[in-house]
């Protein structure tokens, strides 16, 4: 079940499955709508939706891709936003659930939203994008597939995530870039942050971690040695076996776990937003995983801080204090907020890396 947020032009994303979010005449408008015409092929596109018809708000209806790189558009009808008391939470949260059952359907391993209504029909971006993260991981946790799905969006404003959910992280991995991006998101300065004695605590905080920065970096790891051969020569064999043993030792300590909670693989992969492909390489320990991807585990598997770091040992990982996207993947884990689409989001506003979500090849 990986799930990503990602910042691009969804005429560029290559997926199964294109959402566009169109007009309910056989025609387009601006924004999304007609870009994603222009992309597919004006002529050819306008063509087969006329073949349709009108779309209801909420609904679906399926064309081809033509010239995207998708094999499906599926076209969905937002809601216009009036004031928020005339269905439209309940009409934009059917579109993003009858697409995805269309995808099913359709046999689709890949589907690409744009954040549904909130361009030229005014839903607010914050409430669009909660909407998109609740349907989204509901249905594919419900449903148990393994569809991949990328919510695209094209400018930073669509990263909001709700105040008080930013307030709980900032304040809790502490760090001055999380602080600058949040006021520069919400708008709002120092004083309406933190009050004086939170601030002097956040200053003290802040110095022992840049102490603690400076001591680590004075004592890097030594370089790795190369093994001889009895003639003096590099053995690079023996490296790659220990390289092989590596990976292994990954695979044994994920399935030591899984096997002491009783969670068997499809379960595991798609609680932790990791695609099966991938998870089956890992398990079987055919490569190493990125640390994300062990974040992933730690968070998706209600993992206890100790088998945490078990687990990112044996990829050669460690939690790192002054570092704030450990921090704050220690604060999902201790919350046990296990919504990746919130998770992401707090990731994608914050800097860091997204959890799971790696390339199977």
């Amino acid at each position: 079940m990986p799930f990503q947020i990602i910042r691009n032009d969804i005429t560029k994303v290559k997926a199964d499955a294109i959402v566009n979010t169109a007009n309910p005449r056989p025609t387009y408008a601006a924004g999304t709508d007609a870009a994603i015409y222009k992309a597919a092929g004006e002529k050819q596109l306008l063509a087969e939706r006329k073949k349709i018809g009108d779309i209801m708000p909420g609904e679906t209806a399926v064309t081809p891709a033509f010239s995207l790189d998708a094999k499906y558009i599926i076209h969905t009808v937002g809601p216009l936003w009036e004031d928020g008391a005339h269905g439209e939470f309940d009409i934009l949260e059917s579109c993003y659930r009858n697409c995805l059952q269309k995808a099913v359907e359709l046999k689709c391993e890949s589907i690409a939203f744009p954040l549904i209504a909130s361009g030229n029909y005014g839903f607010p971006k914050d409430e669009a994008l909660g909407i998109a993260l609740r349907e989204i991981t509901g249905f594919l946790m419900k449903s148990g597939s393994d569809m991949r799905v990328d919510l695209v969006v094209f400018d930073d404003t669509a990263f909001r995530i709700s105040r008080s959910l930013f307030m709980e992280i900032a304040s809790f991995i502490d760090d001055d870039g999380v602080i600058e991006s949040y006021k520069r998101e919400y708008g709002i300065g120092d004083g309406e942050y933190y009050d004086t004695q939170a601030r002097m605590k956040r200053e003290a905080e802040m110095n022992l971690l840049r102490g603690m920065k400076n001591q680590s970096s004075a004592h890097k790891p030594a370089k790795p040695v190369i093994p001889e051969k009895e003639d003096g020569e590099p053995d690079y064999a023996a490296v790659f076996k220990h390289k092989k043993n590596d990976d292994r030792r990954f695979g044994d300590a994920l399935f030591d776990i899984l096997k002491g909670k009783d969670i068997d693989n499809n379960k595991a992969y798609a609680m932790s937003n990791i695609d099966r492909r991938t998870f089956s390489k890992l398990i079987n320990g055919e490569r190493l995983p990125k640390k994300s991807t062990v974040f992933a585990f730690c968070i998706g598997l209600d993992l206890t801080r100790e088998e945490a770091e078990k687990l990112l040992a044996s990829a050669g990982y460690t939690f790192v204090p002054d570092n704030s996207w450990d921090r704050l993947v220690m604060h999902f884990m201790e919350t046990g907020n296990k919504d990746f689409g919130v998770i992401n989001t707090a990731m994608k506003v914050c800097g860091h890396p997204q959890l799971g979500l790696e390339n199977p090849e």
